[in-house]
């Protein structure tokens, strides 16, 4: 290579910075995301916790009970839709630059295996596998599973804040033999992140995941995915997919306008072991290392790279640029909106009591009172449950229809009760009337009523309102009850 050359590819990668490095950057932003999620709290209420052991859902900083777990389809929505929506824009840029799996290869592959133990010769050649014949790289392995295992505790403890927090997570496996379902799902993820990591590897993402098989119905020919441009660079492969090329003269002799080294830094980099020069390939995870090995080599000869991250519309078919706002991704973000509008809508409907209120059998019973008044009594069962955190009085108000305001009483109880925080309190509540409230001589009345049930020490906040009903006798039995009381008195 002519030093004019060199100075010309020098000054052409000048600034220059590789796609590898940006994602480990993205990569410590989401490992500092998922491990900082579960210990933000606000008000004792986390970010995020789905809480099977306390029968709690923490979206927001606003905790649910799991009798309002209807919010969680639309969780699930915005999380498939928008990885939808990725794949339609990005192709599987997910799986590159956000997927777990991705990420715990890159840390033990390039962090462990090669940077920290040498067992592997260089990051950019990612087909050679370490030579385990030597007793020094055994004992590397061993060192580099052992290192792995230790991450992978971390990442299952992690996991499982999601579902226990971390408060309790650190309470809960001080006394194992207590909670030995958590300690045996710890192990379990753990003992699947070793295999999968250091064993299967890169075959998962080839022939485990379905997301693989997903994404190809989702392309379209704006999907900005790493693409091989054999307008510049030639066709490496024929039409049935078969290598024809591996030497450049080869290619020359054929096109002589072909860019194309033969170089194999694109193959050699690529960690699910394709071609790209091959075309569209499920296994393709769009990690861009392809991309950052040919513009490395052709920017040593002053030209751009001949694997673009683009479109197909871009750069095989040269239709013009890459329309991103298109039709079909303005539809996923509308989607996104509504959804995401719809959850803050019901969400904000949440409510800090719940209350079920049950009837008994008996409709209602006739009884004399203290002043010697004909009273009619509807028992009911409160089931009330408080969602806070901290302790509150109850009580409630009974709202009668119009001309009977005032004439349905509370007979019991006749005091506020404590409830404390995630209880169910069962309320055993008797309402009466002393006051004619219907005149009908053919049959029951049945009256609706609402109850107004509220925490005396935050009315505003919490405060609910259920549908009931009152039954009240017809006026025979009444008046049945009335002599009957005024023969026992003579």
């Amino acid at each position: 290579m002519s030093e004019e050359m060199t100075l010309k590819g020098k000054e052409y990668l000048k600034g220059w910075t590789p796609w590898r490095l940006r994602r480990y950057w993205f990569y410590g932003l989401i490992t500092i995301f998922a491990l900082g999620v579960p210990w933000i709290k606000v008000g004792g209420n986390h970010l995020f916790l789905l809480s099977f052991d306390k029968l709690k859902l923490h979206l927001m900083f606003v905790q649910f009970d799991m009798q309002e777990l209807y919010l969680m389809p639309f969780l699930l929505m915005i999380l498939f839709i928008g990885i939808f929506g990725i794949t339609v824009l990005g192709g599987r840029v997910f799986c590159g630059w956000m997927c777990p799996q991705t990420i715990f290869r890159v840390v033990y592959r390039d962090l462990i295996e090669t940077k920290l133990l040498g067992l592997r010769k260089r990051i950019k050649n990612k087909q050679q596998a370490p030579d385990y014949s030597k007793a020094e790289n055994k004992i590397k392995r061993v060192v580099g599973i052992l290192l792995w295992t230790g991450l992978a505790f971390i990442a299952a403890a992690d996991l499982m804040w999601y579902f226990v927090p971390p408060e309790d997570f650190f309470a809960y496996i001080q006394n194992p033999a207590d909670h030995t379902v958590l300690i045996g799902t710890i192990l379990g993820i753990v003992a699947f992140l070793v295999y999968d990591v250091i064993f299967l590897q890169e075959n998962f993402c080839v022939y485990v995941c379905p997301y693989s098989r997903i994404q190809s119905v989702l392309y379209d020919d704006d999907t900005v995915m790493a693409i091989y441009n054999p307008n510049r660079g030639g066709d490496i492969y024929d039409a049935n997919k078969e290598k024809v090329f591996t030497k450049q003269k080869d290619l020359l002799s054929v096109n002589p306008t072909a860019e194309c080294t033969t170089c194999e830094s694109c193959v050699t980099v690529c960690p699910t072991h394709i071609d790209i020069r091959k075309g569209l390939q499920l296994e393709c995870i769009n990690c861009l290392e392809c991309v950052d090995a040919c513009t490395e080599v052709m920017g040593k000869l002053g030209k751009p790279s001949l694997v673009e991250w683009s479109s197909e519309k871009e750069t095989l078919f040269m239709k013009g640029k890459t329309h991103y706002f298109r039709p079909k991704i303005l539809g996923y973000i509308t989607i996104l909106v509504i959804v995401s509008i719809v959850l803050a809508m019901m969400g904000s409907k949440k409510e800090y009591m719940l209350l079920n209120i049950n009837k008994e059998n008996r409709l209602y019973s006739i009884v004399k009172n203290d002043e010697g008044k004909v009273q009619v009594d509807n028992a009911y069962t409160f089931l009330l449950q408080n969602t806070l955190n901290e302790e509150h009085e109850y009580y409630f108000d009974v709202i009668a229809p119009a001309g009977m305001e005032g004439k349905i009483k509370i007979g019991q109880p006749e005091k506020p009760f404590k409830v404390k925080p995630g209880v169910v309190k069962k309320k055993v509540i008797v309402l009466y009337t002393d006051e004619e409230l219907v005149h009908d001589d053919r049959k029951d009345t049945v009256i609706p009523i609402t109850i107004h049930a509220y925490a005396t020490d935050a009315k505003d906040k919490v405060a609910v309102n259920r549908q009931s009903t009152f039954t009240y006798p017809r006026e025979d039995l009444l008046k049945g009850k009335a002599e009957e009381e005024k023969a026992d008195m003579d």
